[in-house]
């Protein structure tokens, strides 16, 4: 429960309301939070920097050549030689780039007591992710190099729709095929919550049909719910750390939230604008890579850009254009969870309940960043601004609004 409750002497103050949920996070527990989301600004820039120098590997010393060559000499097809070329291309890339992705996704989170798997199991985990890239990484480059052999010009275009095509396949399918892999998913319970969910749903013709809830607490501790799938795999999620760790009023507040993506199509929103980045990094790639490969390509074993060979050439384009973009990125994704949240607060009328949960998020995302380090790094908003928009909806919409003082401890993990 929250303890009660105290207006200011002039009525309901939002600077005030706001600060007395920040205050609630103080000390060593701030200092954590901080420290780890601001080691986290130079994971991406370090993570481009080595899959750059690893491609450049791949062409310094011929590697991407002798795969290639490898390929023809197993068939004269050229989407053969392609997916050869783009299987060992993935296979070697990962196990050349797996020190770094070990000390990203486990020793990291371990340090900062954000994962809860053994080596063992998230290692199993990250196996059936790169199972799952040596599948879908070939298909998806065999298509791309057909079309640069089909359209040299134009390839860049018809490209960036394989790219869709490949978001659509994995957005359908996804909740039903590729989710069940890493969690185990089962309905929500029938009572009070669900039924409140329901209800929430219904006032905006969002389908409930399926309210299912996932095992993420044997990964991690943090919370999270999400509505995926489209058309007969349409689904609404949450993790049972959200179920566990929070109050009723807290996950009908997430939950709004999560239905606001769905209502105002965020999805298409999102992957329309992603694939419209994508349309122009493979625009620069078509431009830039050429001019690569008429120079150093005779050092490299590269013939032209249709050779499967030059897909190292291609990766470094890409990845240094999508890093340029990050602030973008971040920015779109930015906005759109910023009308979730509104939607949410309107939906669900929790404001204390939004704000307790934007509160817990603190757990691996910095607080109170200033404004130019929200824009740049934050792809949420931060805790401090949703704090500050729950307390501005409940002055406008709450009659008699009090501030609120959270009891010590609610922070805590569970």
């Amino acid at each position: 429960m929250l303890d009660l409750l105290a207006a200011t002497s002039d009525g309901f103050d939002v600077a005030s309301a706001t600060r007395a949920y920040l205050d609630t996070l103080q000390g060593p527990a701030r200092a954590q939070s901080d420290a780890y989301f601001e080691g986290g600004y130079w994971l991406p820039l370090w993570g481009t920097a080595i899959g750059v120098l690893v491609d450049w590997l791949f062409l310094r010393f011929r590697i991407a050549h002798a795969l290639r060559a490898f390929g023809e000499r197993v068939s004269k097809r050229a989407w053969i030689v392609t997916a050869i070329t783009a299987f060992f291309y993935t296979l070697i890339g990962t196990l050349v780039t797996l020190p770094w992705t070990i000390y990203t996704g486990y020793t990291r989170e371990k340090r900062y007591d954000l994962l809860d798997q053994t080596f063992g199991a998230w290692a199993g985990e990250q196996a059936i992710g790169i199972a799952m890239a040596l599948v879908l990484m070939p298909l998806a480059v065999v298509a791309i190099y057909a079309l640069i052999r089909r359209a040299p010009r134009s390839w860049w275009l018809w490209s960036t729709g394989v790219i869709g095509l490949f978001m659509l396949f994995a957005m359908v399918l996804g909740p039903v095929f590729i989710a069940p892999l890493f969690n185990e998913y089962t309905e929500l319970e029938d009572g009070p919550l669900r039924d409140r969910i329901e209800a929430v749903a219904a006032q905006y013709e969002i389908p409930a049909e399926h309210i299912y809830v996932f095992d993420q607490s044997k990964q991690h501790k943090r919370i999270s719910a999400n509505v995926s799938g489209l058309g007969p795999t349409i689904r609404i999620s949450l993790n049972d750390n959200l179920l566990e760790r929070t109050s009723d009023e807290e996950i009908l507040a997430v939950m709004g939230h999560e239905m606001g993506h769905y209502k105002l199509h965020h999805t298409w929103w999102i992957v329309g604008i992603l694939l419209s980045l994508f349309a122009l990094g493979l625009f620069v790639t078509s431009r830039v890579a050429p001019a690569l490969i008429r120079r150093y390509g005779e050092r490299w074993g590269v013939r032209d850009m249709g050779d499967p060979a030059s897909l190292p050439v291609l990766a470094i384009c890409l990845g240094i254009w999508m890093f340029l973009m990050t602030p973008a990125t971040n920015s779109l994704i930015r906005w759109a969870e910023s009308k979730a949240d509104a939607f949410g607060l309107d939906a669900a009328r929790e404001p204390d309940g939004f704000a307790k949960v934007a509160m817990r998020l603190s757990e691996y995302r910095k607080i109170e960043p200033g404004p130019l380090e929200e824009f740049v790094f934050f792809d949420h908003p931060s805790g401090a601004t949703r704090v500050r928009m729950a307390m501005q909806w409940k002055a406008d919409n709450v009659e008699n609004p009090q501030v609120v003082v959270p009891e010590e401890g609610y922070l805590d993990a569970k």
